[in-house]
């Protein structure tokens, strides 16, 4: 189920490929949450490459959590479980411009058509 909710979403959302510390990440878990990514930073009391990131879940009222994940994982590479329930993470793209995602709905992906600025200087 939470792959169907995850395919639906990449035709919504554009996500980045990479996570990094100020990024918005979708969280989807029991339902859908954003979070801010505070800091990341590697685990090395495990074997292999874990990292700590540090999430302000942006909820009310605002929540601090710090999971330890791989980089696929909070990358979004792939879905994970904690506690038995699956879960998915990855970060959110904003900087393309909204006319991205429509394009990319309506699979008409290419340069975007630039619009005169609403909003006149008057003098």
């Amino acid at each position: 189920m939470i792959e169907k909710i995850v395919s639906d979403l990449k035709n919504i959302f554009v996500f980045k490929e990479t996570t990094q510390v100020g990024d918005i990440v979708l969280i989807v878990a029991e339902g859908i949450i954003y979070a801010l990514v505070t800091g990341i930073e590697r685990d090395y009391a495990k074997k292999d490459e874990w990292w700590q990131i540090h999430l302000q879940l942006l909820t009310i009222p605002p929540q601090k959590i710090a999971w330890t994940l791989r980089t696929p994982q909070f990358t979004g590479q792939e879905i994970f479980t904690m506690g038995g329930e699956p879960r998915f993470i990855k970060a959110i793209d904003f900087g393309g411009g909204g006319g991205l995602v429509q394009d990319k709905i309506s699979g008409q992906i290419g340069p975007e058509k630039k619009k005169k600025p609403f909003l006149k200087v008057i003098k």
